[in-house]
């Protein structure tokens, strides 16, 4: 694969970002993708392992080392024709992913992986340039329909491979666009919304109608999930429309701080700051009393997570006065212990490029108490842990108090809302998923009879990859159910 001597001869390149001070004024991509030239001296690293980790390392089992060997062959046509035939919306991965991938492999044992995610991304980029990125609607229909609840990436994969294999199908969308947590949960400048857009009109071209501000069964009262419905249908009624329902919902319902002061105001969700600046971005309204600002504010995120990492960046963006990220958990190791971990995901310090624009991270600390003034939040009391016994203790008289305006809660989600769950009466597992397995033989189906489930409403809180790979799976496992048998690729 590549050059059979390219790992000794090249070192791995990195993609670019724009300068801070400049990115900091916009909402825009800042990241510089791979020139040509650069992408097949990438692909040239990919050596001929035997045995490429890489596949297994990637939840959707991108065909790595061939698309790799067809870039540095300068082939590009081909090599988005094998990264489609595994993966439906490379645009999304080669920019948000974590890239598993590259800490599978074999390169990386002792040395630097393949620039992987960015030959993927190189390639999407590309094949989208050139025109190669078509409309594949179906030859042949099936008469059979198809309602899929949810259109975020599992929701949108499952509709692709459904469409393209004769069935008719419709996708429900809660909030006003479509996209899910790619639209309204990643920030711009992680993810334009353009290419979410351009997807859509493919989409939508291979006979995929979506209704969007729909919301789907029972929606409970006074919830903090972003939901813009204008109209509800019940659960019952896709059921006696549809000849199969596929749930492809997020896990939505965020992680709380059940702690005194909580009802302070300041203290937010992270998952109601970052729809409601996403959409403002994309020339939506938002009530000025509604809005969620941290202009000269002295901003702490709660969770070390992307979530937490995406509030840096959109609070470094309003101009926040600083901004502190906490995370309960001790600092890792800046490196990893690879002959220890290898080819798994490692646990190891991650420094995103919104840490790097500006953020103070507090690591091995828990917040004990929010405190404020005139019902406003103006600061919380802090103590350090440490782990003793397997259990996280306080260290005494480690207390501190921090200065706070604005308290955004990134720990995390617990489940998807419970009450749709409830109106479709699929069983749960103990977590509060929809309970479903991902046997090849029925795989993906629920409780109730014609109705599937996958992505995070099954799964649990997850990786947008992971999203795509569970709506591939499901929709073959929708097919075979409406057909008999099924040539969709598992």
């Amino acid at each position: 694969m590549g050059k059979v001597t390219g790992f000794l001869e090249y070192e791995r390149i990195e993609e670019g970002y724009e300068p801070v001070e400049k990115r900091l004024k916009s909402y825009k991509e800042f990241v510089i993708g791979l020139t040509p030239e650069q992408a097949k001296v990438q692909g040239a690293r990919c050596m001929d392992c035997g045995t490429p980790f890489c596949n297994n390392g990637c939840p959707v089992n991108n065909i790595i080392p061939d698309f790799n060997d067809l870039v540095y062959h300068q082939d590009w046509q081909n090599a988005i024709t094998v990264l489609h035939s595994t993966n439906n919306f490379p645009e999304f991965t080669g920019r948000i992913c974590p890239a598993p991938c590259e800490a599978a492999c074999v390169a990386n044992i002792n040395g630097d992986a393949i620039g992987i995610k960015s030959i993927e991304h190189a390639i999407i980029n590309r094949a989208w340039a050139e025109g190669w990125v078509k409309p594949q609607p179906a030859k042949v229909k099936t008469g059979k329909k198809v309602a899929i609840v949810g259109a975020g990436p599992a929701g949108l994969a499952a509709a692709q491979q459904l469409a393209r294999v004769g069935h008719e199908v419709t996708v429900f969308e809660k909030n006003d666009k479509v996209g899910g947590l790619l639209r309204y949960g990643i920030p711009d400048f992680k993810l334009d919304k353009g290419h979410i857009n351009r997807r859509v009109k493919q989409l939508e071209a291979e006979g995929i109608k979506f209704r969007t501000n729909v919301v789907v069964g029972e929606w409970p009262k006074g919830s903090k999930v972003t939901n813009w419905a204008k109209e509800t249908v019940s659960a019952e009624s896709l059921k006696a429309e549809f000849d199969a329902v596929l749930l492809t919902g997020g896990s939505e319902q965020s992680r709380d701080l059940p702690i005194p002061g909580r009802e302070l105001s300041g203290i937010h969700f992270a998952m109601e700051l970052l729809p409601q600046q996403n959409k403002v971005n994309d020339g939506g309204k938002v009530k000025e009393k509604d809005l969620i600002r941290a202009d000269g504010k002295h901003v702490i995120v709660i969770g070390g997570g992307d979530t937490g990492s995406d509030c840096v960046g959109t609070s470094n963006r309003h101009g926040a006065a600083s901004v502190t990220q906490f995370e309960v958990m001790p600092q890792p190791p800046e490196q990893e212990n690879k002959p220890l971990v290898w080819p798994y995901w490692p646990l190891k310090l991650r420094t995103s490029s919104s840490h790097e624009e500006g953020c103070v991270r507090e690591f091995a600390i828990s917040t004990k108490e929010f405190v404020g003034k005139d019902g406003k939040v103006t600061g919380l009391k802090t103590v350090h842990v440490e782990f003793k016994d397997g259990k996280l203790v306080e260290i005494p008289g480690t207390e501190k108090e921090y200065k706070a305006d604005l308290v955004l809660l990134a720990m995390g989600f617990v489940n998807p809302v419970a009450s749709v769950l409830d109106s479709f009466g699929v069983a749960k597992d103990a977590r509060g998923n929809i309970k479903a397995t991902t046997e090849i033989d029925g795989g993906y189906r629920t409780s109730v009879d014609k109705v599937f489930a996958a992505g995070d409403m099954r799964r649990g809180q997850s990786l947008v990859v992971w999203a795509i790979r569970e709506g591939r799976q499901a929709a073959r496992a929708v097919d075979e159910f409406l057909m008999g048998s099924t040539t969709l690729p598992r």
